[in-house]
Formats: structure tokens, sequence, C-alpha cells
């Protein structure tokens, strides 16, 4: 039976919940939830098994907060022995606006913490993101604090609706490739 490690990255701690950094827990949460999972805490990461249309998916969200994010990842790969091809990294994205994702299946970690991590922790950028734009809607210097700020009131059906075509990415990648799952999301304008 074919794997998947699917990957939420963020930070736990109720001070770090639904906020911009954390949209990669709420992603996997929702995936999660959508197929009738159940979180469990493990070892290095809330972990939930998820088996649909013949594939099993391991989901995880990292315990280790975002800037050691590799070794949780890198641990559950081995242990759940699923190949780089089929881990789905979800993670937010400044340099993308509120209204795109963007699905790669490599590339550099663009600045973010959380897949530096993963990039030392596997050795290579190899592996596919799910990027989902939080935007840059913040004055220079505030990046932090606009990154791991709550959404705003206006945000929220809009974000609400993306997490939800991410799931439906999630699906893709596993039923139709992620050649496939590129060519479907990486132009789509997600509005209301």
């Amino acid at each position: 039976m074919v794997k998947f490690l699917i990957v939420g990255l963020g930070n736990v701690g109720s001070e770090y919940a639904h906020t911009r950094h954390n949209i990669g827990f709420d992603v996997a949460m929702a995936f999660i939830t959508k197929h009738g999972g159940q979180l469990r805490q493990d070892r290095l990461a809330y972990v939930a098994d998820v088996r649909w249309k013949g594939k099993i998916f391991v989901c995880i969200c990292p315990t280790t907060f975002m800037n050691l994010s590799g070794k949780s990842v890198k641990y559950w790969m081995d242990k759940e022995k699923v190949p780089l091809e089929n881990v789905l990294v979800i993670v937010d994205d400044v340099a993308i606006p509120l209204t795109k994702i963007r699905i790669r299946s490599g590339g550099s970690d663009g600045g973010h913490n959380g897949l530096r991590s993963l990039q030392e922790s596997l050795g290579t950028t190899d592996y596919p993101k799910l990027r989902f734009g939080i935007g840059n809607n913040y004055p220079k210097g505030a990046q932090a604090a606009f990154v791991l700020g709550k959404w705003l009131k206006e945000e929220e059906p809009l974000v609400k609706k993306k997490i939800e075509v991410c799931v439906d990415v999630i699906e893709t990648v596993a039923t139709a490739g992620i050649a496939n799952a590129m060519n479907k999301f990486n132009n789509l304008e997600i509005s209301l």
C-alpha cells in the first residue's frame, strides 16, 4: 500500500494556534478531520493515520518547534519508510500573495527556518512542498510580528477556503501525482 507523509509545519502552544506561521498545522488538521483521523501525541510530533482510496497518510505536526522541524520529519520518514517523493510539506510563505498557493517538487527554503531545518536533516531540497501564500502586508522590520500574528478578521473567510483547496491539493498529489497537482492549482487565483 502506498504511504505518504503529510507534514504541517508550525509551532506548538496556544499562543501560536491559528497564526499565519501555523497554517501548516491547520491544513494538516483539516485533512485529518475530513478523513476521520485522530491525532495522538507521539515522538517529536502529533500524529494521525488516515486511510483513503487505498493509500496510507501518516500526518504529522512536529512538536520540535519550527526551527527544528527537520528532526521530526526525518524521524517519521525513517520510522514509516516513506520515500522522499511521497512527503508533502505544508508551509506558510510571505513571498506568495494570500490569493495563491504554490506546489513544487523541490526548491530552496526561501529563507523559511522550518524548511531550512528540513534541508539540513534530509540533506536535500528535493522534496514536495505546498506553499500557502500569506502575503507580505507588513511594514519594514515587522515581518516576524506579521508571520506570528493571527489572521485579520476580513482574511479569515478566504483562509478557510484556501485550507479546503489545500486539502484538495493533498488528495490530488496522492491520486494524480505532483505534476498534475501543480498544473491544476499553481495558477489558481483563490477568491471568495
